[in-house]
């Protein structure tokens, strides 16, 4: 069992960046690929991007490839989101997710799931 929280949300400017933690609580973090989802009010979750167990590979979704970046410190049972060049449509609830095959970028392939974390970015 793999326990998420996520942190590092908030309020920022158009432009501006933040960057979101989760941590993960188990021994067995580097047996896990992990994804970021969001969700943002009246919308259906979707993905955001994904990192393999040794972090080697990465994706990105399409709306957020080239600003954001997706990293994991193995030893701190930690995976990142750096969010750069923020837009207001980039506002919603982002979770983190664990999964235990592969690096996938389908929601249901997910076995766990942190609370989530509000970014709410200004025009």
């Amino acid at each position: 069992q793999v326990q998420l929280v996520e942190s590092g949300g908030g309020l920022v400017q158009a432009g501006g960046s933040l960057r979101l933690s989760c941590a993960a609580s188990g021994r067995t973090f580097s047996s896990y690929a992990m994804g970021w989802f969001r969700q943002a009010p009246g919308k259906e979750r979707e993905f955001v991007a994904a990192i393999s167990r040794s972090g080697g590979s990465t994706y990105y979704a399409d709306s957020v490839k080239g600003r954001f970046t997706i990293s994991r410190d193995n030893a701190k049972n930690t995976v990142y989101l750096q969010m750069n060049s923020l837009k207001p449509e980039d506002t919603a609830v982002y979770y983190c997710a664990a999964d235990s095959l592969t690096l996938a970028t389908m929601e249901g392939e997910y076995d766990y799931w942190g609370q989530g974390t509000q970014v709410t970015v200004s025009s």
